[in-house]
């Protein structure tokens, strides 16, 4: 970002980055520094979108969770249901609302970030056995 990198030097620095935070050696470029084409393509500035959509999302799970049986409603294959509670406290608004009136009046709190960082840590210590 700041011109401080050539780009040939990208793979070895992204490898190294990706095994001092995450303890992880990409095997090849693929899985490494081309794993996202954001990146290659220079659309980084799409991360942080990404980024408060998780947060939205992992958020408005929690809040359907305390109504819904999810588990077992998408064990049935028939997600009626949390198509009615998303359209009840969500799609029903579309636009006519902020995002943070939004996911205060699904939710009941402003956004929190906690519920998703909840959710990664039973997905990757859980799932994955990361450390």
């Amino acid at each position: 970002f700041n011109g401080s990198l050539e780009v040939a030097d990208l793979p070895k620095v992204w490898n190294e980055k990706y095994q001092e935070y995450l303890g992880v050696s990409p095997e090849n470029d693929l899985e490494g520094v081309l794993q996202d084409v954001h990146w290659s393509g220079g659309s980084f500035g799409y991360f942080p979108s990404y980024a408060l959509g998780y947060m939205y999302a992992a958020q408005l799970f929690h809040a359907m969770k305390q109504e819904l049986s999810v588990d077992e409603i998408l064990a049935s294959e028939d997600y009626s249901d949390i198509r009615k509670w998303l359209t009840q406290h969500i799609h029903q608004y579309g636009a006519s609302r902020k995002p943070n009136q939004l996911i205060y009046d699904a939710t009941g709190e402003e956004l929190n970030p906690s519920y998703l960082i909840d959710y990664m840590k039973a997905i990757y210590f859980d799932v994955y056995h990361v450390q």
